[in-house]
């Protein structure tokens, strides 16, 4: 008789689907369970059709059942679920002796041990480094996959796994307070090197407090194999060893991403690099080359000599105070705020006597321009309106929001994308 397992959360963002055609492949009888609707998850719903249309998983959506989270043997739970140490759901499978992993601890325990695996965290930049190692990696000669919180599933990409792979595993500190607690089904220590670029308040909603969310992105240093390098900001942790700072490298080209940040974080992706053994003449050049992430910093257009950024992946103050230093050589109007996450809204507030302007919409956005003294525009529609009339030649207009998206958007892709829509379709 098959085993069974809940993945709790299908998600938007490839997880859930992931893990249930994994599962099924291992053999499992999958059960889908998420509180929001079919209809809502549509896109996530037609990724894994065939395995319901052939009875190897099933859907539960719209609600959760107890039963689904005690008679599986197997729980796959979502990382977007908020306190899970809170959650009655999760709370009765760990009474009824039910294993508990993620998806990432999954995909962990599919990679062959002769791989070589870094992970990166960070409040700020570790997609970003983390993209950048990978292209270094890639460009030095070595066969290296990317993978975890920068998106989708890296269970889908098991079969490309070869022995000797390096892995670079963007990790978010949900996925690290996971591992802390429930580590993987099948190994202890893991990592062959980390990365943290920086830590600061962030995620408040879900950890419960800053201390919380701090000691779950430093868990990343309980994951190293003996003697293995953690390489950190300077402030970020002490007391473990060997330790490894990221400094800006004299030696760094001119970059084709903007801004002092974006140096950082190219030099944490060399200096990583370094330490797994890679020449650095390949990988610097790549580094130099990379062009970066949607939703960072991206720069949409020039209109009548105004420069238009999508920096929608900002959600946090110390994000939005970055995209401004990166384009200080010219007057920045910043398009700010989003849902609340908790955290302290007064650096956010202070960017107004560095912008030329700051203009704020959704939820947290009355608040700020309250504080800051400016109006509320409400929508990001209203906001692109008022800003194409009030910026000038020589300008740019950045969306940094410092806050996260689900006020009024699926996800900050979502929000992005509208984004930039609307600066396209300014005449």
């Amino acid at each position: 008789m098959s085993e069974r397992a809940t993945i709790m959360g299908l998600g938007r963002y490839g997880g859930g689907a992931g893990a249930a055609r994994y599962l099924v492949g291992q053999g499992y009888d999958v059960t889908v369970t998420d509180l929001a609707s079919e209809a809502e998850l549509a896109g996530a719903v037609d990724s894994i059709r065939d395995l319901v249309d052939d009875g190897s998983a099933s859907l539960h959506l719209g609600e959760h059942n107890v039963s689904d989270f005690t008679t599986c043997t197997l729980l796959v739970a979502n990382p977007a679920v908020r306190k899970p140490w809170e959650n009655r759901f999760i709370r009765s499978a760990q009474a009824a002796d039910v294993r508990i992993t993620t998806e990432i601890g999954l995909a962990i325990d599919a990679i062959p041990d002769t791989c070589k695996v870094v992970g990166v965290t960070g409040s700020a930049g570790k997609s970003t480094t983390s993209a950048m190692l990978h292209a270094g990696l890639v460009s030095a000669g070595q066969n290296a996959i990317l993978g975890g919180n920068i998106g989708g599933s890296l269970l889908g990409s098991v079969d490309s796994i070869t022995q000797g792979s390096t892995i670079v595993l963007e990790l978010s500190s949900a996925m690290l307070w996971w591992l802390a607690q429930t580590g993987t089904i099948e190994r202890g220590a893991f990592l062959d090197a980390a990365v943290i670029t920086n830590i600061s308040s962030n995620h408040i909603d879900w950890h419960g407090s800053e201390e919380h969310y701090r000691q779950s992105k430093l868990g990343i240093a309980s994951l190293l194999k003996p003697e293995a390098p953690l390489l950190t900001d300077k402030g970020a942790i002490s007391g473990h060893s060997p330790n490894y700072a990221i400094e800006l490298l004299d030696e760094l080209p001119e970059l084709r991403t903007p801004g002092t940040h974006n140096r950082l974080n190219a030099s944490a992706a060399l200096i990583a690099c370094e330490l797994l053994g890679c020449d650095l003449a390949s990988a610097t050049q790549e580094v130099a080359e990379f062009a970066g992430l949607p939703h960072r910093l991206e720069f949409v257009r020039e209109l009548h000599g105004v420069r238009w950024y999508n920096d929608s992946k900002s959600t946090t103050p110390e994000a939005s105070s970055l995209a401004l230093d990166a384009l200080a050589s010219s007057p920045v109007h910043l398009i700010v705020g989003g849902s609340d996450k908790g955290v302290d809204l007064t650096p956010i507030t202070d960017l107004a006597k560095r912008a030329a302007s700051l203009v704020c919409i959704g939820q947290t956005g009355e608040a700020i321009a309250e504080r800051a003294g400016v109006g509320y525009s409400g929508t990001i529609e209203q906001a692109v309106k008022e800003l194409s009339k009030l910026a000038k030649t020589g300008d740019a207009v950045v969306l940094s929001p410092g806050c996260a998206s689900f006020d009024q958007f699926k996800n900050f892709e979502h929000r992005g994308d509208r984004f930039k829509e609307l600066v396209h379709s300014l005449a």
